[in-house]
Order: C-alpha cells, then structure tokens, then sequence
C-alpha cells in the first residue's frame, strides 16, 4: 500500500463502498470486543489499541480482508480459524465469501484479554 494515512477514516474512504461497509463492521466488532479501547494508523494499517498498546490491526486488500495477529485460543478457536489461516499471525477473509464477524469478534476480545496482562 502506497498511500499514507492520517486517520481510519481517510484508511476505509480509499476503499469502494462495498469494502468500506464490512472494514467498518471489523472496526465496529473490535472495539465491541475491546471497550475503552483507543485507534490509530501503526504501521499504515488501522490498529485497535488499549493502554496505548496495540491489541489487533485489520487490513483491507484486493480480494481479502486481514486480522493481525492471531491469539492463542483453545481447540475450538483453532479449529474455527484454520480456514482463514494464512500465514504466520495472519487472518485471511475472502471478500467473495460470507465475512465471520462473530469469529473476528472473538479475535478482538482473545488478543485484548491476552496482552492486557502484558501492559
């Protein structure tokens, strides 16, 4: 990605509306998961962050949507992110497929519960 951003505003305004519509329910979903959490462009990407640290960035694409990173969950959670697995600390989602909200929901809520003992 070429362009900077100032603001997740200005991020999603560079997307079609279709795009722009389901990067606003991933922003939506993680502050859902994250209450009280702040947000910034980091690393040109939009991050949520909490005690100002970052807990999860999204990520707009061609043809997908991204998650960063992934948490550690039990067998159930691994076994529900293996389709969007890609690589190494990357969620993948199709942007001709159903986007699991509830799934990044989790994500969100997992990686804010696993780094708020970090800080």
């Amino acid at each position: 990605m070429a362009e900077h951003f100032a603001t997740i505003e200005e991020y999603i305004a560079s997307y079609p509306p279709d795009v722009q519509q389901v990067l606003q329910e991933i922003r939506r979903r993680c502050h859902a998961a994250v209450p009280n959490a702040g947000e910034k462009i980091s690393y040109g990407l939009p991050t949520i962050r909490l005690n100002d640290h970052y807990v999860v960035y999204f990520a707009g694409w061609k043809h997908h949507f991204s998650v960063y990173p992934i948490p550690d969950g039990d067998e159930d959670f691994e076994r529900r992110i293996t389709p969007y697995r890609a690589a190494k600390g990357t969620l993948k989602f199709p942007h001709n497929k159903p986007v699991p909200y509830d799934l990044i929901e989790e994500v969100a809520r997992l990686l804010a519960g696993q780094r708020s003992g970090r800080y």
